[in-house]
């Protein structure tokens, strides 16, 4: 008998004992068998694929948001935000470059718009922006796909809720008080956050030398230490308090600013000057012990290459709805831990944006802080827009969504009543 006529019958004999086994043990397998047939099969991957991108428009233009079709009953959900006005041509040239192709491919795809861009501006702004709801759209039409959660397709997670601070956006009240500050911060806290931040540039300050001028004057630097310093008094020194200045003075302000708040243990001070000049930032961070903040008008990974090379600032602030996408944000992370530097997200996008970046900062493990605005709480339109389960926020964290995708949805019929005019809404 041939070596393989024996291997034959003894895989017979064997395939026939397990066979009766199996009869003897009927429960064998089982639960297995039915966990397969539990889970969720939203689509075959192999047969997915992109029909058709729509998209809708929020406050006049600046709030960007896609929806990315599939010839399955799945779809998937996206948000661009600041470089996006006048965009909508952009977002439904991307949709033909990218149409008949597998989502699932999610890097493959952000190349392929991206290379095929280099003429059209796909370095930085409303290329990239746009850029940006795209790709996290096809992250959250992945997940739905395939029954993960977006953080589980980024390589799992660290953490399982995002701390955020509270952006309790004065400016809006025209020239706060010094009372106002205190009283912002304390409001914060009782909302259960555990870190505040304020803007201190103000364009009709009675005390600026002229409209043009970047250096602050003598009388602006006091107004600025005040406010904060009666925020800081009110809540003390457990709680976190961030200072931005939105890139709106030169080098000698940003210098004296950061040295005069040294006493007030800020958790950073943000943007004192603009983003361009990386050197300019180095001089004032080598220079304070305040912590130096910025990134959060720079693009894709590359824009922060010479950043954290040089150790220009101390903490990195990318905007994950306009600097490339989730997996661009999980890069700029990943680079910045190379450097020991803290990732601390910018951002102003709705709570689908806000849960897309939480997925990202739950995925690195040298994720600081995100930031969150206090008109979420106060706006009923941030929760007419969207759909999602729970709270938004509990006791200063996001709880971080297992849901299949990112987790939450759009909701254009809310939506729709924001919708900017004159602009295709989802059509």
């Amino acid at each position: 008998m041939s070596k393989y006529n024996s291997r034959r019958s003894f895989l017979s004999k064997s395939a026939l004992t397990a066979a009766v086994g199996m009869a003897a043990i009927p429960s064998f397998g089982s639960q297995f068998e039915k966990a397969i047939d539990q889970t969720p099969k939203l689509s075959s991957p192999s047969d997915l694929k992109i029909t058709e991108i729509k998209c809708g428009y929020i406050r006049n233009g600046h709030s960007l948001f896609v929806k990315i079709y599939t010839n399955q009953d799945v779809w998937g959900c996206g948000e661009g935000v600041d470089a996006t006005p006048g965009t909508y041509h952009l977002v439904k040239m991307f949709g033909e470059r990218i149409k008949g192709k597998s989502p699932l491919n999610v890097h493959r795809l952000f190349e392929d718009i991206r290379r095929s861009g280099f003429f059209e501006g796909a370095q930085s702004g409303m290329f990239v922006a746009v850029l940006t709801a795209v790709e996290s759209a096809l992250w959250d039409l992945a997940g739905k796909a395939l029954g993960l959660p977006v953080y589980q397709l980024l390589g799992g997670k660290f953490r399982d809720k995002i701390r955020v601070y509270c952006d309790t956006a004065l400016y809006r009240n025209g020239s706060p008080t010094p009372q106002d500050f205190a009283d912002a911060a304390l409001d914060a806290v009782k909302r259960g956050f555990t870190a505040v931040k304020f803007d201190i540039d103000e364009a009709k300050d009675p005390n600026k030398y002229d409209a043009y001028n970047w250096t602050a004057s003598p009388g602006e630097l006091e107004r600025m230490y005040n406010q904060v310093a009666a925020a800081r008094e009110a809540v003390g020194s457990k709680i976190d308090i961030c200072v931005d200045m939105h890139g709106k003075y030169d080098a000698v302000t940003g210098h004296a600013v950061a040295k005069r708040f040294e006493n007030l243990g800020l958790m950073w001070l943000e943007e004192p000057i603009p983003a361009e000049n990386v050197e300019a930032y180095k001089n004032i961070t080598q220079e304070t012990s305040t912590p130096i903040c910025a990134g959060e008008n720079l693009y894709l990974a590359h824009g922060f290459r010479r950043l954290l090379e040089i150790g220009a600032v101390d903490i990195i602030m990318p905007d994950l709805q306009k600097a490339g996408g989730l997996g661009e944000a999980q890069r700029i992370a990943n680079l910045a831990n190379l450097y020991y530097t803290p990732f601390a997200p910018h951002m102003v996008a709705s709570y689908l944006g806000a849960m897309a970046s939480s997925h990202v900062c739950a995925s690195v493990p040298n994720f600081m802080i995100m930031e969150w605005q206090i008109y979420f709480e106060t706006n009923p339109m941030f929760k007419e827009i969207v759909t999602f389960d729970g709270p938004m926020t509990i006791d200063g964290h996001i709880p971080l969504s297992e849901k299949p995708g990112v987790g939450v949805e759009i909701n254009e019929e809310g939506m729709r009543k924001y919708a900017t005019p004159g602009v295709p809404f989802f059509e």
